[in-house]
């Protein structure tokens, strides 16, 4: 009966697929942990206790998992800018490669990508109306892909497209935390852990240490592991190499993470060399193809690393993404955790010379550490325009401007994010008249979803330009 439940959700995949929006009707009716108002002191355990729905949905489908070779990435910040670079210079070495990010700014596509490429929407709707069809005959059989989530299917329908596209590699960047992902389904031959940072405190763990164990646990043994974050003493360091070496592997670090080279600047330099080191291993590790079939030399993945094409193919819309408008420079980025918000401030004005303050325009998560990132914002900040993208869990502007006059950072309230945009390219405009020590500009940050809501209007009404490059 299993078996024949098995062929029914495989046989759906070579159907002629709904179009997507069809299909994520479906979709949209399961329960999305990125957008669900979670009650207050809720867990990871509150959200899944185990993998058991993602595992038997990928097994009503065929496993397409075990066809690819993966490298997968967990981080508190530029886990998808390593996962991107990564992909990047596997596809300059002359590799296919897939991709599966979260989240994404303005499609859904923008997740799943093949050599860089958002998949088709034909291609996608295929997939997640077979993952779909797939939990119900879970339903049906009452097993464990019944309880499968938004995030659970669309992880299955990414797996299904990078099996139907008969790609051999995969870079999968974990969705939240790393434990109870359900990236964490997949056998990585080389794990990463950019950085880790107090987010999700609600779900992840109150302290560095817990938020590393979840991070971390997306390592295997057989896998090798990179990471930016520095060994013992640090506190997330110590819970990362006890669990290095429980897994009889090694922990592959910049100079930076070890502390015999400064923390560079840029974060780009930061994501190349993490995605460097995961190259270097791949290399070492026989992925490749070229002169000698299934092997390319470290040296010349690095090269292909190097290559600034491969940089700029590898940028993410809304990671240090920048446009010139007629009321000044306007930079979009995610941050949203105090140390991330910090290095972006550092880097756009290092890379630009800036010297006025930014106007910010700021939505974050009801989980975020709103003091830290208020506090950062305060020595750095003309004036913070909160608003809200309306999903929950999220901080009321409201709140936040409230906590932000506590601490005695100049703040008002946007009800909308295109009210918020208007608002902050008026204040913009009126503090370039009156000129001073330099021009001001506009950051948008705090949240992906809040950049989703504002990148579509500034690409009609502004120019998107590069920023000064640095070492990437």
């Amino acid at each position: 009966m299993r078996f024949e439940l098995r062929c029914l959700a495989m046989k759906t995949f070579s159907d002629p697929p709904a179009p997507l929006e069809a299909v994520m009707t479906r979709l949209e009716a399961l329960i999305d942990w990125e957008k669900r108002d979670r009650a207050p002191g809720e867990t990871s355990q509150g959200m899944r206790v185990d993998l058991e729905p993602i595992t038997d949905l990928l097994s009503l489908l065929g496993r397409p998992e075990m066809t690819l070779c993966c490298v997968h990435v967990a981080g508190s910040k530029g886990k998808g800018s390593v996962s991107s670079l990564v992909a990047a210079g596997l596809k300059a070495a002359g590799l296919r490669v897939g991709r599966f990010a979260s989240p994404h700014v303005e499609r859904l596509t923008e997740r799943v990508l093949i050599d860089g490429v958002e998949v088709a929407d034909e291609s996608l709707a295929g997939a997640l109306e077979a993952a779909l069809d797939a939990r119900e005959v879970a339903i049906k059989d009452g097993s464990g892909g019944k309880d499968a989530t938004w995030f659970d299917v669309l992880t299955a329908a990414a797996l299904l497209v990078f099996r139907d596209e008969d790609l051999g590699f995969a870079v999968i960047e974990c969705g939240l935390g790393g434990r109870l992902d359900s990236t964490n389904v997949i056998v990585g031959d080389v794990c990463v852990v950019t950085n880790i940072e107090l987010e999700h405190t609600d779900i992840l763990g109150e302290t560095l240490g817990e938020i590393a164990f979840e991070k971390v646990s997306i390592l295997g043994q057989s896998a090798a592991f990179v990471t930016g974050v520095p060994p013992s003493p640090d506190e997330a360091g110590v819970v990362i190499d006890k669990h290095v070496a429980m897994m009889e592997t090694r922990a592959l670090r910049p100079d930076w993470a070890l502390g015999v080279a400064a923390l560079p600047q840029s974060i780009d330099r930061r994501n190349r060399d993490l995605a460097g080191l995961v190259l270097d291993e791949l290399g070492r590790r026989g992925w490749g193809c070229g002169d000698e079939p299934g092997r390319v030399a470290t040296s010349a993945i690095d090269a292909s690393l190097l290559a600034e094409q491969v940089c700029q193919e590898a940028r993410l819309p809304g990671r240090l993404e920048a446009f010139e408008h007629a009321a000044g420079l306007v930079v979009l980025d995610g941050a949203h955790v105090p140390a991330s918000l910090e290095a972006v401030l550092v880097d756009i004005q290092s890379r630009r010379g800036l010297g006025a303050k930014p106007v910010v325009i700021l939505s974050l998560g009801a989980d975020k550490d709103q003091q830290g990132i208020l506090k950062v914002l305060g020595s750095r900040a003309d004036r913070v325009v909160c608003t809200s993208v309306g999903h929950r869990p999220a901080a009321l502007p409201g709140e936040l401007v409230e906590n932000a006059k506590r601490i005695e950072v100049a703040a008002e309230m946007a009800t909308t994010p295109q009210s918020a945009l208007s608002r902050a390219l008026e204040l913009a405009q009126e503090q370039n008249a009156t000129g001073g020590s330099g021009a001001t500009w506009i950051l948008i940050t705090g949240s992906l979803h809040l950049i989703g809501e504002l990148r579509p209007t500034l690409r009609l009404t502004a120019r998107p330009i590069p920023l000064p490059p640095t070492q990437c």
